[in-house]
């Protein structure tokens, strides 16, 4: 059906694909045609698509409940979120159903933490420019790009927008009625740009000595996308909030939103909740993934078969004029290009591989956990005869 004779509002900017099936790392079209999927459903599917383990686990629910709300004990979400805690730096989670929602509820519970236990008239939070948090209207002001708030002011206030990557500046942006940093440690939507070590450790210094809250966005990054299961395990650090959604349920809505044992006492009953989080089917699936990941040890693969990309990528990239740098961390890599990539993605996936961008000058590679060797050098090879392709005629013209 076409954009013109849709009855859905046109909000997203389709590539002009029809996608009916998929299956591990390949997806298929309503023509029938094959594709590598580099995309992971924007880090979604990290299992690959319609993954068995995961497939099970929620036929076996739908024949036992689907929803009671969270009125009831829901012992799916005890168990999942023992996993996640038992694998993490978290002491309580609070499960919902998007990464904007997961952030709404850091937000919300560091002020509310401020404002309710420490008795302090403190809300601001410093978050960072090229950010991405979410499109709820506090996620998408604390996120640092104009493009994403344009057209839905006013906003709320409360938020401040430090440089990235920038530990001296970022001193002067805290204030008397800061609350908490909040940062993604690689900027996914901003451009696969990766957090400095020391910037990183700075900031956590930071907020110890101003007893202000970390806030680790892992959205995109947790659930094993970098080489770790969370992406604060590369650094050193501990954040006392930090968000998950994106790959916790293998495509299914989940999102959930993870803290110290000092914050619960700032979610009461009757201060935040969701009618759908964390329902026994989501749930379900959330289980099945992260016990997947950690019982063969996903992350791990994900740590070698991404500096084995990045090498392949730049033995065939690394002197094509198109290509400014090639950066990332695990299956979260950026190619940035020295002009719009737009024409460049088209012609990758008419090439047969499915990638995204991140910016207007930065083409994003996704690929799933479980991808063969043979399937990442097959897509590898796909992108590196576009590129070469498109620089010629570049040149040629």
């Amino acid at each position: 059906m076409g954009e013109q004779n849709s009855a859905l509002f046109p909000t997203y900017g389709r590539f002009p694909y029809t996608l009916v099936r998929g299956k591990g790392s390949r997806l298929w079209d309503d023509e029938g045609k094959e594709y590598l999927d580099f995309a992971s459903g924007l880090a979604v599917t990290n299992l690959g698509h319609v993954p068995d383990k995961v497939k099970a686990r929620l036929a076996a629910q739908l024949d036992e409940l689907w929803h009671v709300s969270n009125l009831f004990h829901i012992p799916n979400q005890e168990k999942l979120a023992g996993l996640l805690t038992a694998s993490s730096c978290a002491d309580a989670v609070f499960f919902c159903n998007s990464g904007a929602e997961a952030n709404e509820a850091a937000i919300k519970l560091a002020r509310r933490y401020y404002q309710k236990v420490l008795k302090q008239d403190k809300y601001e939070i410093i978050t960072f420019r090229q950010s991405f948090h979410g499109r709820t209207l506090a996620t998408l002001t604390a996120t640092g790009q104009d493009k994403v708030q344009d057209g839905f002011r006013p906003l709320p206030e409360g938020f401040v927008y430090a440089p990235y990557n920038d530990a001296e500046a970022l001193q002067s942006f805290i204030g008397e009625k800061t609350c908490a940093i909040m940062l993604e440690l690689v900027q996914a939507e901003g451009g696969v740009l990766v957090a400095d070590p020391e910037f990183v450790r700075q900031v956590a210094r930071l907020c110890r000595e101003r007893r202000l809250l970390l806030i680790v966005d892992e959205v995109q990054t947790g659930m094993g996308r970098t080489g770790k299961l969370f992406a604060y395990q590369h650094y050193g650090i501990e954040p006392d909030i930090f968000t998950l959604a994106k790959g916790l349920g293998s495509g299914f809505p989940i999102g959930a939103m993870l803290g110290k044992a000092k914050l619960t006492e700032a979610f009461s009953p009757g201060s935040h909740g969701s009618t759908f989080g964390g329902t026994p089917l989501a749930t379900a699936a959330g289980i099945a993934t992260v016990e997947q990941m950690l019982e063969e040890k996903l992350p791990d693969r994900v740590a070698e078969l991404g500096e084995y990309t990045m090498g392949r990528l730049k033995e065939k990239l690394g002197n094509n004029p198109l290509v400014r740098e090639i950066r990332g961390l695990g299956f979260l890599i950026g190619i940035h290009c020295v002009k719009p990539v737009a024409g460049l993605i088209a012609a990758i996936h008419e090439a047969g591989v499915f990638v995204v961008s991140a910016g207007p000058e930065v083409v994003r590679l996704l690929p799933n956990f479980l991808i063969s060797r043979e399937e990442l050098d097959r897509g590898i090879d796909i992108i590196g005869k576009v590129f070469a392709e498109q620089a010629a005629h570049t040149i040629s013209s």
